[in-house]
């Protein structure tokens, strides 16, 4: 099993895209962990919230996994390791999220 699968064997879920949804580009951390994302429409969400957009489908390149009895979101392995998750800058919100 290549790198690739075994990574997407992790995710309890994939959603599908839809022709609208946003991307993630940007962590917000607080204490070193993330506790929100900024998106490509430069809006930033929660880390609660953006699983939820992920399930309905309006958050692209993102699988849901969990650790516990909580949900959070992993990139989807492309090949690109500019848009992992893990190499996104951090960023600070313009509102409280």
């Amino acid at each position: 099993m290549d790198a690739t699968n075994l990574v997407k064997n992790t995710l309890d879920q994939i959603p599908q895209a839809g022709p609208d949804a946003k991307r993630i580009v940007g962590l917000v951390k607080q204490s070193g962990r993330i506790t929100g994302y900024k998106l490509s429409d430069e809006t930033f969400v929660s880390k609660p919230d953006a699983v939820q957009m992920a399930k309905q489908g309006k958050i692209s390149g993102v699988g849901i996994a969990h650790r516990g009895a909580t949900e959070y979101l992993k990139a989807i392995p492309n090949g690109n390791e500019n848009d992992n998750l893990g190499n996104l800058p951090s960023v600070s919100p313009r509102q409280s999220i």
